[in-house]
């Protein structure tokens, strides 16, 4: 008899519930969160071959990927379709989220969700502390111009000056704000000494990365952009057309039709906010500071000219993730000297 199990995670406790092939409770337990403890309670109560359903969290990625490698088949469910599914429950707890759990991967109404490797998740942790880091170093610089401004002091632009080396000969002719200013600039060069080592990493794994430098090789990709593309997509292979990645990264319009309404909204924002962000400022890139000739920025100025420059930056940004895709895909760099074709 095949056994369907639903695993509901909490950071200490995982609710496990069995249900056989006709949909009846066969067992539910409650263990600690450890793949070990988790591999024993399924195999003992289970068969080998079931099927485990667990949804999208924090802790998913890791407990996959360990129960994956104990040869257990898990199948991760978006959070987001599994809600909708329980919230047809009367009572919830974590006993009934398992069993609904379960219930979803027995009867096959679900898609699922592909988890990506550790490396990939590694990368993307990366980016994300330096990407908090930036913010941190902004909201501090910010801080300092905002208590300077108050008293008449504007550290303006210098050229070749640092801002830090600004504020510091500012405050030689303000003695009373140089015990208010100097502590908080400290922090931020601080910060920018990690920022920096952050951007060390990163030029690492660009360079050891054979995908990311070919990427690279299209306009307005560096080596964040590059690796943030990587390690969102993974495997080119797990996108059929190269027009859905543009749809992955949140970037195609939400569309609501029923009867005979039919309309089109504004972009999704599905998917990797950060990688997102990136491609949208690729595309910002593209059109203000790109000086070669390049048929990619004529189509958007185009789009510029006809609806305005907003909606030409985000058109470029789907249009370079689904360049990127196919470029991954054939293994072949950008060529100049061929019009982007339309996407």
């Amino acid at each position: 008899m095949s056994y369907s199990v639903g695993l509901d995670v909490s950071q200490k406790t995982t609710a496990i519930c069995v249900i056989d092939a006709n949909g009846e409770r066969f067992w539910r337990g409650v263990c600690p969160t450890d793949p070990d403890l988790i591999e024993t309670s399924v195999r003992r109560h289970a068969c080998d071959d079931a099927n485990i359903g667990v949804e999208t969290g924090a802790m998913t990625p890791w407990l996959v990927h360990e129960l994956r490698g104990r040869g257990l088949q898990v199948i991760c469910l978006d959070a987001r379709h599994a809600r909708a599914a329980l919230k047809m429950q009367i009572n919830k707890t974590d006993q009934n989220d398992a069993e609904g759990l379960a219930q979803i991967v027995r009867t096959g109404w679900y898609r699922s969700v592909h988890v990506k490797s550790l490396d990939a998740h590694r990368a993307r942790a990366l980016l994300g502390a330096r990407a908090q880091l930036v913010g941190m170093r902004t909201r501090l610089s910010n801080n300092i111009r905002g208590i300077l401004k108050t008293f008449g002091v504007l550290p303006g632009g210098v050229r070749g000056m640092r801002f830090d080396r600004r504020v510091e000969a500012q405050l030689v002719e303000r003695p009373d704000l140089e015990p208010i200013v100097a502590p908080i600039l400290t922090i931020w060069r601080s910060l920018r000494e990690q920022i920096a080592a952050f951007d060390k990493m990163i030029r690492a794994l660009v360079k050891e990365s054979p995908d990311c430098r070919l990427l690279m090789s299209v306009p307005g990709i560096g080596p964040l952009t590059g690796l943030a593309y990587v390690s969102t997509v993974e495997d080119p292979r797990r996108f059929g057309s190269s027009r859905s990645v543009g749809a992955h990264f949140g970037l195609t319009p939400r569309q609501y039709q029923s009867g005979e309404i039919d309309r089109s909204g504004r972009i999704s924002r599905c998917g990797d906010g950060l990688a997102r962000t990136l491609m949208y400022e690729a595309a910002v890139v593209i059109l203000t500071r790109l000086k070669r000739p390049c048929s990619l920025k004529d189509w958007a100025l185009t789009i510029a000219r006809r609806s305005g420059i907003g909606k030409a930056r985000v058109a470029l940004a789907r249009k370079l993730t689904v360049i990127l895709h196919s470029i991954w895909r054939s293994g072949e760099p950008f060529s100049w000297s061929t019009p982007a074709s339309a996407a």
